[in-house]
């Protein structure tokens, strides 16, 4: 048996669109620079778990009020929420044909929890996000976690990411890595790794 793990932003999902963070950026009335640096700077702390006022208050340089986090949280799902149309379709074809799909991604859970309500998220039947799990890619133990959990062996897991470390990180617990760089070439790739 051999499972399809896909990860998420710029895989499934489009990346982040310009726009929707500089619309975040105007509604906390912080310049669009800083704004960025700080969503970026602090991102994987809050994939690992920090709690949303805490990471917010960290992007803005201030304390965040409850309100402003609500927002950004729903703008932030939003902005995460447009599907790259080649992949979800290959995914749909796959759940359809039986195959065995799981998704893996740094994410934090308020996110997640957002995201699960995508249709497309949702046929997904084991998903594992960095946030629940307290661990990130590209670290081994988020890897090892996710294999345990599937009761798959490594060597039976195929692994999905348009970021190159985090393929490595995939094949260092002994996947095997697929670098994404479009559906087209995702959908000529898998028939060869399927069968291996």
């Amino acid at each position: 048996m051999t499972w399809i793990v896909f990860d998420y932003g710029g895989v499934l999902s489009q990346p982040q669109p310009e726009s929707d963070a500089l619309a975040m950026a105007r509604a906390v009335n912080v310049d669009p620079e800083v704004f960025k640096e700080g969503y970026w700077e602090h991102r994987l702390d809050f994939d690992r778990g920090l709690p949303p006022l805490a990471y917010w208050s960290a992007v803005l340089g201030r304390s965040a009020t409850h309100g402003e986090v609500a927002r950004l949280v729903a703008m932030d799902v939003a902005s995460w929420a447009h599907p790259n149309e080649g992949t979800v379709t290959l995914l749909g074809e796959l759940i359809e044909a039986g195959c065995d799909v799981a998704l893996l991604s740094n994410m934090p859970v308020c996110i997640g929890d957002g995201l699960d309500q995508l249709p497309w998220v949702a046929a997904i039947g084991r998903r594992f996000y960095s946030g629940r799990m307290g661990l990130v890619k590209p670290d081994r133990e988020i890897f090892d976690e996710m294999a345990r959990a599937l009761g798959a062996a490594p060597s039976e897991i195929v692994f999905i990411d348009d970021r190159q470390e985090n393929v490595e990180g995939a094949e260092r617990a002994g996947m095997r890595g697929v670098h994404f760089t479009d559906a087209a070439a995702l959908r000529e790739t898998l028939p060869d790794v399927r069968d291996d």
